[in-house]
């Protein structure tokens, strides 16, 4: 049985390498929380000071017994969502996560960003950061999509923003996810 231990309480920041990584499904998926990504992932540069938000959203269903008890509770549906919101935004990169590869083109420095209805690619997201002790905590999630932009507010003095929502899929072995945490 777990007792109160304040070491094992932490907090959790980016790494000054980065924090939000995307490659393309194929690419080798990191089975650690330390090995060297492969180069494939792109790092997408600041996340605002909101962090990155992980939802587990499940759905129920009730099995009433003649008489009107509840005897068994099925789970009906499970959906993990990692929500974010990118603040550098005149990176070619970013803009291609967030409106599709095919819909950015970088001239020169000149970039045009057509705005649609594209269906994103799903690819492979990493999120990586230090928790307290050194410790490193790494997300792999092998198969998603980024599912919703939020609004984008143009307002002086606040940073433009592109928050997105990233809908994780089961992979070849049903796991939406993995962490994986180095020793302490």
């Amino acid at each position: 049985m777990a007792k109160n231990d304040s070491t094992k309480v932490s907090v959790g920041k980016p790494g000054a390498t980065g924090a939000v990584f995307a490659a393309p499904v194929g690419t080798q998926i990191p089975q650690d929380a330390t090995t060297k990504l492969d180069a494939a992932f792109k790092n997408l540069g600041y996340v605002s000071e909101d962090g990155l938000t992980n939802s587990v959203e499940t759905d129920t269903e009730d099995l009433k017994a003649w008489g009107g008890d509840t005897v068994l509770t099925t789970p009906t549906s499970r959906t993990e969502t990692f929500k974010w919101t990118f603040i550098q935004v005149l990176d070619v990169d970013v803009l291609k996560e967030v409106y599709g590869d095919k819909n950015v083109k970088d001239s020169a420095g000149a970039v045009t960003v057509k705005h649609n209805g594209t269906v994103l690619d799903r690819k492979i997201y990493v999120f990586e950061m230090l928790l307290t002790g050194g410790r490193v905590k790494r997300i792999v999630v092998p198969n998603a999509q980024i599912t919703e932009v939020g609004e984008i507010a143009y307002q002086d003095g606040e940073a433009i923003g592109y928050e997105v929502t990233l809908t994780a899929y089961p992979d070849g072995d049903g796991n939406t996810a993995y962490e994986h945490v180095t020793a302490a």
